[in-house]
């Protein structure tokens, strides 16, 4: 025991000094090895970085594993080597299998970026969402239908990915529906989970669409069992119903080149419901008062209203947004109150 820990002392206090130095220089695989390994722990954190790192670390020591088993002579010195290359490489091992893991395809990869990412939602919860829709992309081809109105049953949930979706209802153009807005979700939100129905609406594509699909059953268990995906998914949908109706807003025009809000009280006369129409001619063929048979404290009754001219085959307009089927103002010009009667919309508000 005293002579080991004499040896140890005399070692690390008391080292042999180098009688004489080689003239010659080590080989040509040694400084190789040594400039390889300079450059591998140069490598950065992460995956990507530790690729790097044994990446260059596997090459250098199997070049000083050469340098000890030709040059060296020596056999310690190649084992030892030997193992921490074959370390290495299970190490890279382990690292391709952890990235071929976390890899998504490329499509999902663009969504995660433009609707997920933003929101800051765990990855892990994304793959989760992907996996729900088993990973698959679909795709419509051009004036191809995705939903036909009162046949098509309402059993999933899609997202369009890209291309251009046409909404129609009795062939009247509704609005569209643009990549990463979900294609049914008012019919999705119509109907509680117990509950079946039909789309009330016709979906054709205008162009080569993709678009994901979630099945209903499967979603609703993904979103029972996490409240935190359900959440997630109950903000994107009223987002998305809500640009969705404000997109019907963008086809109401003023022929003079005013935005016609369709929150304004004057589409009342033309949204609001039939009840009220009937009920002005119930008043009108009412019988008059004892008083105003006798003749005594008459009143002038307004002119009626002017019958409703027929329209005109509307000219192309310029404004951005109008169509064949956009409603301009001068539909309702024939109303009485209709917005046409101010000269601008301060003094509609007025």
């Amino acid at each position: 025991m005293s002579a080991s820990s004499l040896s140890w002392d005399q070692a690390l206090l008391q080292p042999p000094v180098c009688d004489a130095w080689k003239d010659t220089m080590e080989g040509a695989a040694y400084h190789l090895a040594s400039c390889i390994v300079l450059l591998g722990y140069m490598g950065g954190s992460g995956i990507f970085g530790s690729l790097y790192i044994f990446g260059l670390l596997a090459p250098g020591y199997f070049c000083y594993a050469l340098w000890g088993w030709l040059s060296a002579c020596g056999l310690d010195i190649f084992i030892w080597n030997m193992l921490l290359v074959l370390a290495c490489l299970l190490q890279l091992a382990h690292l391709a299998y952890r990235l071929r893991r976390n890899t998504i395809p490329e499509e999902f990869n663009l969504l995660y970026k433009t609707m997920y990412l933003p929101l800051q939602v765990p990855l892990d919860v994304y793959k989760e969402i992907v996996k729900c829709c088993e990973e698959q992309v679909q795709s419509l081809v051009r004036d191809q239908n995705y939903a036909v109105e009162g046949k098509t049953p309402i059993d999933r949930l899609s997202l369009l990915l890209s291309g251009r979706v046409r909404v129609s209802q009795d062939g009247q153009f509704l609005h569209y529906v643009f990549p990463y807005q979900f294609l049914d979700s008012p019919e999705w939100e119509s109907l509680r989970p117990s509950e079946e129905g039909t789309f009330q609406v016709t979906l054709t594509a205008e162009t080569d669409c993709s678009f994901i699909t979630w099945p209903r059953k499967k979603l609703y268990l993904l979103l029972r069992k996490d409240r935190y995906i359900a959440r997630l998914f109950s903000s994107h949908l009223g987002y998305d119903i809500s640009e969705k109706l404000y997109s019907l807003n963008e086809k109401l025009f003023a022929k003079f080149g005013l935005h016609f809000d369709i929150r304004l009280p004057s589409l009342y006369h033309v949204l609001g419901p039939a009840s009220s129409e009937g009920e002005s001619e119930d008043c009108e063929e009412s019988p008059p008062a004892s008083g105003q048979a006798d003749g005594s404290d008459t009143h002038p009754q307004p002119p009626p209203p002017p019958a409703p001219r027929p329209r005109a085959s509307r000219p192309d307009s310029d404004l951005l947004g109008e169509d064949s089927t956009s409603l301009v103002l001068e539909d309702f010009a024939e109303l009485p109150g209709s917005y046409m009667d101010y000269v601008s919309e301060g003094e509609y508000m007025k």
